[in-house]
Protein backbone atom coordinates (compact mmCIF):
# COMPACT_ATOMS: atom_id res chain seq x y z
CA UNK A 1 0.00 0.00 0.00
CA UNK A 2 1.26 3.25 -1.02
CA UNK A 3 1.90 6.42 0.96
CA UNK A 4 -0.09 9.30 0.69
CA UNK A 5 2.04 12.08 -0.45
CA UNK A 6 2.66 15.02 1.57
CA UNK A 7 3.64 17.38 -0.63
CA UNK A 8 0.53 19.37 -0.46
CA UNK A 9 0.73 19.54 2.37
CA UNK A 10 3.99 21.14 2.68
CA UNK A 11 3.31 23.36 -0.14
CA UNK A 12 0.29 25.31 1.88
CA UNK A 13 2.55 25.03 4.62
CA UNK A 14 5.27 27.00 3.56
CA UNK A 15 2.67 29.43 1.53
CA UNK A 16 1.53 29.97 4.73
CA UNK A 17 5.25 31.05 6.59
CA UNK A 18 5.70 32.82 3.46
CA UNK A 19 2.42 35.01 3.65
CA UNK A 20 2.95 35.57 7.49
CA UNK A 21 6.91 36.97 6.84
CA UNK A 22 6.07 38.91 4.21
CA UNK A 23 3.23 40.84 6.16
CA UNK A 24 5.78 41.19 8.94
CA UNK A 25 8.78 42.23 6.90
CA UNK A 26 6.64 45.02 4.58
CA UNK A 27 5.16 46.46 7.80
CA UNK A 28 8.20 46.70 9.71
CA UNK A 29 11.36 46.77 6.76
CA UNK A 30 9.58 48.13 3.52
CA UNK A 31 10.17 51.63 3.33
CA UNK A 32 8.89 52.35 -0.12
CA UNK A 33 6.38 55.74 -0.29
CA UNK A 34 4.22 54.00 -2.96
CA UNK A 35 3.46 50.51 -0.57
CA UNK A 36 0.52 51.90 1.74
CA UNK A 37 -1.34 49.54 4.08
CA UNK A 38 -1.68 46.29 3.03
CA UNK A 39 -2.47 43.06 4.02
CA UNK A 40 -1.38 39.60 1.86
CA UNK A 41 -5.03 37.76 1.87
CA UNK A 42 -2.98 34.50 0.32
CA UNK A 43 0.02 33.02 -1.54
CA UNK A 44 0.40 30.38 -3.55
CA UNK A 45 2.95 28.81 -4.58
CA UNK A 46 4.31 26.69 -7.58
CA UNK A 47 5.27 23.00 -7.17
CA UNK A 48 8.61 23.65 -7.38
CA UNK A 49 8.53 26.95 -5.21
CA UNK A 50 10.26 28.45 -7.79
CA UNK A 51 7.56 30.99 -8.01
CA UNK A 52 4.77 32.55 -5.23
CA UNK A 53 1.82 34.23 -6.59
CA UNK A 54 0.94 36.86 -3.48
CA UNK A 55 -2.46 38.18 -3.52
CA UNK A 56 -2.60 41.33 -1.15
CA UNK A 57 -5.44 44.16 -0.25
CA UNK A 58 -5.02 47.84 0.59
CA UNK A 59 -6.21 50.04 3.04
CA UNK A 60 -6.08 52.98 0.91
CA UNK A 61 -3.77 54.32 -2.43
CA UNK A 62 -3.74 53.43 -5.42
CA UNK A 63 -3.30 49.14 -6.40
CA UNK A 64 -1.60 50.24 -9.72
CA UNK A 65 1.15 51.87 -7.63
CA UNK A 66 1.25 49.74 -4.70
CA UNK A 67 1.76 46.78 -6.99
CA UNK A 68 4.66 48.86 -8.58
CA UNK A 69 6.24 49.31 -5.50
CA UNK A 70 5.79 45.86 -4.45
CA UNK A 71 6.84 44.18 -7.64
CA UNK A 72 10.05 46.32 -7.30
CA UNK A 73 10.69 45.44 -3.93
CA UNK A 74 10.27 41.96 -4.89
CA UNK A 75 13.88 41.03 -4.85
CA UNK A 76 14.66 42.67 -0.82
CA UNK A 77 11.41 41.00 0.16
CA UNK A 78 12.83 37.82 -0.95
CA UNK A 79 16.27 37.78 0.44
CA UNK A 80 14.43 39.10 3.57
CA UNK A 81 12.32 35.50 2.90
CA UNK A 82 15.39 34.07 2.35
CA UNK A 83 17.03 34.70 6.20
CA UNK A 84 13.77 33.64 7.38
CA UNK A 85 12.49 30.78 5.68
CA UNK A 86 14.40 27.16 6.39
CA UNK A 87 14.00 25.86 2.48
CA UNK A 88 15.99 25.12 -0.33
CA UNK A 89 14.50 27.84 -2.67
CA UNK A 90 12.67 30.84 -1.57
CA UNK A 91 10.36 31.74 -4.83
CA UNK A 92 10.38 34.94 -7.25
CA UNK A 93 7.33 36.83 -5.93
CA UNK A 94 4.76 38.26 -7.68
CA UNK A 95 2.11 40.56 -6.82
CA UNK A 96 -1.30 40.55 -7.30
CA UNK A 97 -3.72 42.90 -5.93
CA UNK A 98 -6.98 40.82 -4.75
CA UNK A 99 -10.10 43.02 -5.70
CA UNK A 100 -12.56 40.47 -3.34
CA UNK A 101 -13.14 42.65 -0.47
CA UNK A 102 -13.66 44.96 -3.05
CA UNK A 103 -16.37 42.69 -4.77
CA UNK A 104 -17.94 41.62 -1.27
CA UNK A 105 -18.44 45.07 -0.37
CA UNK A 106 -20.51 46.20 -3.94
CA UNK A 107 -22.42 42.80 -3.25
CA UNK A 108 -23.88 43.55 0.43
CA UNK A 109 -24.69 47.21 -1.19
CA UNK A 110 -26.61 45.48 -3.78
CA UNK A 111 -27.92 42.97 -1.09
CA UNK A 112 -29.16 46.24 1.33
CA UNK A 113 -30.22 48.00 -1.95
CA UNK A 114 -32.95 45.49 -2.64
CA UNK A 115 -33.96 44.66 0.70
CA UNK A 116 -34.54 48.27 1.33
CA UNK A 117 -36.64 48.67 -1.79
CA UNK A 118 -38.40 45.49 -1.10
CA UNK A 119 -39.06 46.68 2.43
CA UNK A 120 -40.54 49.95 0.67
CA UNK A 121 -42.65 47.67 -1.71
CA UNK A 122 -44.63 45.82 1.03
Amino acid sequence: MRKASSTPNRSFKVADQIQRDLADLIARELKDPRVGMVTIQSVEVTPDYAHAKVFYSLLNGDPEQTTQGLNAAAGFLRSGLFKRLHIHTVPMLHFVFDRTTERAADMNALIAKAVSSRAKDD
